[in-house]
């Protein structure tokens, strides 16, 4: 019998950090990938490097990760040498995700494969691909490897000089893989997605996540605001939506077909337009009586928060929910993009609050190591939350190449972070200063940990 397309093998590596947790972490765009080869008549397979239920992993005795009822909790995890420059950290440096031998394994059942697909995500994560393109190489020496995702985006130079894989593809990655089937085996194209309607995309493949405990949704790609620190704009170049009825019918889809109940959403600008997205598709998700918990890991736009949407989220069972807020600084504000200010987190929390929402499940995002940001600040920015009655979580600056903020970043930060990706590491705070030393935030965090 003639097969038909290309055996084809999807990637997820590990990642190589200080410290690592599944805050509903999936890869999304390589799943989505893996659903458009499939229509065009591929066979796809899955290796997910971070996979907290391999088999192979509780068979060599290792208890298994602990897990949330809501789908996040942590990862296997092993500590490993630290890179040279990261030696000025005092932490464990370790890699997330099964064992090196136990992936060499899985990758000796894909011996037929005709190419291999590998992810990539923040910047500073590259050692966990270079570790996985190594591996691969020797157990599949003469399979074409690709390398796409955020790092291979953001980083293409470095990506093409240091990888080691055979092809690296910044930006979206939909055409140029179909187009690379077709130069390097003449696979005809059968179908490609208009890029400007996202409602053209076939589903990612979830069904080959070995346990689905929650699954990721978009509603859209890309964002309207431009904020200086932040790379969406780099990553997709137009703000683009889906239709929110079609986005209900993929909710209703995974439930019906895995029993899904935790969904994530992963979009940058969810709650923008409230009439054009969240409002119309909550409404149709309740009107087909569709039982759903939902979680906002990435930081929700506050500007739109009122009442009615309030009570509209709580309702609708979003049960975690946080708020890119970054600073209480009204010049810092304005600097880095101007999308909330401080009469907004106040308003908005009053409206949360009335719903029902209590002071824990209002996560306030504040960004601290900030080119020439004080130690001041952030402390202020701290009070500030806490005055308006919600929870302030402080996210470390990464500086991102092609952002705004990158020149600033260069100017100020003391390591090579021009050179050397792995220096964009937000544990280490990049750009930290006399203003802002590492001291200063080990003692923020520890007085909020401690709260």
């Amino acid at each position: 019998m003639l097969v038909m397309g290309k055996k084809i093998l999807l990637i997820n590596p590990w990642i190589h950090d200080f410290a690592a947790y599944d805050f509903w972490l999936k890869p999304l765009g390589l799943l989505y990938l893996g659903g458009l080869l499939r229509q065009n008549g591929h066979q796809v397979q899955f290796i997910d490097c971070l996979d907290p239920y391999h088999p192979a992993m509780q068979a060599c005795g290792l208890k298994r990760p602990a897990r949330h009822t809501y789908g996040r909790g942590k990862f296997f995890r092993q500590v490993i040498p630290k890179p040279d420059s990261l030696k000025i950290m005092p932490k464990n440096y370790c890699r997330y995700g099964i064992t090196p031998e136990i992936f060499g394994e899985e990758l000796n059942n894909y011996r037929d494969t005709d190419i291999v697909l590998i992810t990539s995500m923040m910047t500073y994560w590259y050692p966990g691909v270079f570790e996985a393109i190594k591996i691969i190489k020797e157990v599949l020496p003469k399979i074409p490897i690709v390398l796409g995702g955020k790092y291979a985006t953001l980083c293409s130079r470095h990506a093409v000089k240091y990888s080691g894989a055979d092809f690296v593809i910044a930006g979206a990655g939909e055409k140029p893989v179909l187009k690379l089937l077709q130069d390097l085996f003449g696979e005809k194209i059968l179908f490609m997605p208009n890029e400007e309607n996202l409602n053209s995309y076939p589903y990612p493949a979830f069904d080959l996540i070995r346990k689905v405990e929650q699954l990721p949704i978009t509603t859209s790609r890309g964002c309207p605001y431009r904020c200086s620190y932040c790379s969406s704009h780099i990553l997709n170049k137009k703000f683009l939506r889906r239709d929110p009825l079609k986005v209900a019918d993929e909710i209703e889809h995974w439930q019906k077909k895995f029993g899904v109940k935790n969904f994530s959403f992963y979009d940058d600008a969810l709650l923008v337009e409230p009439e054009k997205m969240i409002i119309p598709l909550l409404h149709e998700l309740r009107r087909r009586n569709l039982s759903c918990q939902f979680h906002c890991p990435n930081g929700l736009h506050l500007r739109e928060i009122d009442g009615e949407l309030s009570k509209l989220l709580y309702a609708s069972g979003f049960k975690t929910i946080r708020f890119g807020f970054e600073t209480s600084d009204f010049k810092r504000q304005k600097q880095t993009g101007g999308k909330v200010v401080n009469e907004e987190l106040q308003r908005g929390v009053r409206h949360l609050k009335k719903a029902g929402y209590k002071t824990d499940d209002i996560g306030i995002y504040l960004l601290c190591g900030l080119p020439h940001q004080s130690a001041v600040e952030v402390q202020d920015s701290i009070d500030f939350v806490r005055k308006c009655g919600a929870k302030p979580m402080l996210a470390e600056y990464s500086p991102i190449p092609g952002t705004k903020m990158w020149a600033q970043a260069l100017l100020a930060s003391p390591f090579d972070i021009q050179g050397e990706p792995l220096y964009h590491n937000n544990s280490m705070l990049p750009c930290r200063s006399d203003d802002f030393s590492f001291a200063a935030y080990t003692e923020l965090k520890a007085a909020l940990k401690n709260e």
